[in-house]
């Protein structure tokens, strides 16, 4: 343990506790709100991937391939710099990050809740409208919630996934976790502690969401099971 505190400068990391811990919650922050919009867009785009209208599953497939086949840095050089073009200088860095991400997630997660449905049983459908359900109404209220708790593991690792990618955020100059380490070493330029630290608060982060998950699965086991 010695040579660790050989190592490692405590008391500079101790002044900087206070930008880790905004940049920690930011960071949460980001990635919460990228998460609700990409779940909430990710099912339409499920729902046209899986349309019979040949022009609207053709567009959800190519917006799918097109960011699956494109890096995030990109994407987000493309939007910083392309949405104030399209619409003039109307959001911040943190929002144009916000939208970057979740144009970046939303098909990721469009995939995993396609697959989610594509395993719940026909007769699932057949009995919804056989007591009167209207198909919008099976598949809101009858399918996806089925096929949300099927998917919920994948769904948590690409939550995991989306919070790491807040990092490259830090290149359009939002201040998050990487953000914090950032401003650490270009104010003490000492890398070991301002990067170990920085991968230190992914790892807090990381294990928080584990426990989160635990607890979830655990529930939706126990509804499974009643």
């Amino acid at each position: 343990m010695s040579w660790l505190l050989d190592i490692l400068n405590f008391r500079i990391i101790g002044n900087y506790a206070d930008v880790f811990f905004n940049g920690m919650i930011a960071t949460l922050w980001i990635s919460l709100v990228c998460l609700v919009l990409s779940l909430f867009f990710g099912v339409f785009i499920a729902l046209m991937r899986m349309s019979s209208i040949s022009p609207v599953w053709r567009i959800a497939a190519a917006y799918i391939q097109f960011i699956r086949a494109t890096p995030l840095l990109i994407q987000i050089y493309l939007i910083y710099y392309g949405l104030p073009q399209l619409i003039g200088n109307f959001f911040d860095e943190t929002q144009t990050g916000i939208i970057a991400l979740t144009i970046h997630t939303t098909p990721y997660m469009a995939e995993i809740i396609r697959t989610g449905i594509m395993s719940i049983s026909k007769k699932q459908t057949e009995g919804a409208m056989a007591v009167g359900m209207s198909k919008q109404q099976t598949m809101f209220y009858v399918i996806l919630p089925q096929a949300i708790s099927k998917v919920i593991s994948p769904l948590l690792g690409q939550t995991v996934v989306l919070v790491k990618d807040t990092s490259l955020l830090s290149i359009i100059a939002v201040f998050e976790l990487m953000g914090a380490g950032l401003q650490m070493f270009s104010e003490t330029v000492i890398a070991t502690e301002s990067y170990l630290t920085t991968a230190v608060c992914y790892l807090a982060i990381y294990l928080m969401m584990l426990i989160a998950s635990g607890f979830i699965q655990r529930k939706l086991g126990g509804a499974d099971a009643h």
